[in-house]
């Protein structure tokens, strides 16, 4: 049976674009995102900051285990704005990504194929502007254990090399680990093992 992949692709930083056409501009923000409560919060900021300009277009593509994503043309012709847009973020197979595009209008209608190509080369020149990375899916989970089974638990973690989010040793232990998905199997296995460890979810 094939292993589903367990990477996506992004971006590492935000990256900015522009295109100019007949006299509007196009000005595209690329950030790395992971909620929609990130994406309201800078289409909120980007408004504010450009309350002159005439649309405040925006995409999203999130959640790489089961892509969520939504366009929004802020009263551009319908799919004009948005769908190219997300259509440049599915070509590029880009995940956890936002685009807001901020276009100033110039007094030139640029017709529903110009716009639509003009949200397309902004975005495409933002992501110019980033580097793309490859980033893994993982599991997050905390164990629970007693402090006289730690050296069992820390030559599992030595040997499976999860990333120690956080622990506290006491008498009673607390870790949380996290570590790829395709790996989380074998880790809760080899840790399952371990006389009074128990999964917090």
């Amino acid at each position: 049976m094939e292993q589903q992949a367990d990477t996506y692709n992004t971006i590492a930083e935000a990256g900015e674009g522009l295109y100019k056409e007949k006299g509007s501009r196009f000005i595209a923000f690329a950030y790395p995102v992971c909620t929609t409560d990130e994406v309201k919060n800078l289409v909120e900021a980007k408004r504010k900051e450009y309350h002159d300009a005439r649309h405040v277009c925006y995409v999203y593509r999130i959640n790489p285990e089961k892509i969520e994503f939504r366009a929004n043309d802020d009263g551009e012709p319908s799919g004009t704005a948005g769908r190219p847009m997300l259509g440049v973020l599915q070509s590029k197979e880009l995940v956890n990504i936002c685009i807001i595009c901020v276009r100033y209008f110039g007094g030139i209608k640029l017709g529903t194929s110009g716009l639509a190509n003009a949200y397309k080369v902004a975005t495409e020149d933002a992501l110019l502007h980033c580097e793309t990375i490859e980033r893994t899916i993982d599991a997050v989970f905390r164990i629970h254990f007693d402090y006289l089974y730690l050296n069992d638990v820390m030559r599992i973690t030595k040997d499976m090399k999860p990333d120690v989010l956080s622990q506290e040793f006491n008498l009673a232990c607390d870790m949380i680990l996290r570590i790829r998905k395709q790996q989380a199997d074998a880790l809760k296995e080899r840790l399952g093992k371990v006389q009074t460890l128990k999964f917090i979810e």
